[in-house]
């Protein structure tokens, strides 16, 4: 084990020193986009314009023969697009993959200075964290990188969310998790085909009236089969000071359902969400910025509870410390996404 006191030493001579804090600006949703289509790359700009996060995905919806022209096509957005506030992330194939060392090797060298997190799929334990942050150490010195990569991994294997913990405490890097359901069900053997969101087979049902126990009659009440693994992705998190996300709402068309998926993810601490199409980068802002009657209300308890001590009546409701703390992190969230959303900024009165 590595002495605490060298965590934040670089891992290689002439790497950046790695970040003491890791920054959060406004990150309701992770927009992927297909670099190795050239149709898509050319809507990039105005893409980026509309999102907090732009993805160049490499790994898994891309297929084997494109890999190359991938790579190549998110290197060229890297090279020609000024992004503006908008952050520039890639998710590069798996550790076990063919593409990986080429994928990182190629990043890095070309357009290392214009990307901000590297998303690693199927992260299984911190050694996989390791691997990566040695080598992006290594290619950072190689290539004169001015600002340490962060790291982003994906929580899709059963053995990922029993080494959840770790992870996110491996490295000075690690930047957030993504919970990935799909991958995460198959590994479980959980019996769903679907990309995220519940399944009306996973219920509660009320007790019968009497002895009619027949089905008919009695309501049913629908669970969440990702609300453990959320809430212990969120803990690890935080925990780690770290950025929960949640991933992938397949079902493009349901845009019902895709917002309470995502507002399920905020209430439990997410900060953002994948967005797939085009149709969910306006769910996502809408879900992840905060309501701005919420905001008022915060802002009033911060304002009366004063020094922050005590306890206060509001409405009749009582107010204390840790109120004010939660209204800070309402309220902190609001100020962040009014300085890139004028909308907002109208909204929350800042």
């Amino acid at each position: 084990m590595r002495s605490a006191k060298d965590f934040f030493q670089p891992l290689a001579v002439g790497a950046p020193e790695p970040l003491r804090e890791i920054p959060f600006p406004p990150s309701r949703m992770i927009h992927f986009f297909p670099p190795s289509n050239e149709k898509m790359r050319s809507k990039v700009p105005d893409m980026a314009s509309k999102v907090d996060i732009l993805l160049g995905n490499l790994e898994d919806a891309v297929p084997a023969d494109e890999k190359e022209a991938a790579r190549a096509g998110l290197i060229e957005v890297g090279k020609s697009v000024d992004m503006g506030d908008t952050q520039l992330w890639t998710r590069i194939n798996s550790l076990d993959s063919p593409w990986v060392l080429d994928d990182l090797y190629g990043l890095v060298t070309e357009i290392g200075n214009e990307l901000d997190v590297i998303m690693v799929p199927k992260v299984e334990g911190p050694e996989d964290i390791h691997y990566v942050d040695r080598l992006l150490a290594q290619l950072e010195a190689k290539a004169g990188i001015t600002k340490p990569l962060l790291v982003h991994a994906i929580l899709e294997t059963a053995r990922g969310v029993a080494n959840v913990e770790e992870i996110c405490l491996a490295s000075p890097r690690m930047q957030g998790i993504s919970l990935g359901p799909a991958d995460l069900a198959a590994d479980r053997r959980m019996k769903t085909t679907r990309v995220g969101g519940g399944h009306p087979g996973y219920l509660v049902r009320d007790d019968p009236a009497g002895d009619d126990i027949d089905a008919a009659g009695r309501p049913t009440h629908a669970q969440d089969l990702w609300h453990y693994t959320i809430a212990r992705m969120v803990d690890a998190c935080g925990q780690a000071g770290i950025l929960p996300f949640y991933g992938p709402f397949g079902d493009i068309a349901d845009t019902v359902a895709c917002e309470d998926q995502f507002r399920n993810a905020y209430l439990l601490g997410c900060v953002g969400a994948w967005s797939l199409h085009p149709a969910q980068i306006p769910i996502a802002k809408k879900v992840f910025s905060p309501d701005p009657d919420d905001v008022a209300w915060a802002v009033k308890v911060i304002d009366e509870m004063g020094d922050g001590t005590g306890t206060v009546m509001i409405d009749g409701k009582m107010q204390d410390d840790a109120t004010v703390k939660q209204c800070k992190v309402v309220v902190e969230l609001a100020k962040k996404l009014s300085a890139r959303d004028a909308d907002l900024a109208e909204a929350y009165g800042f």
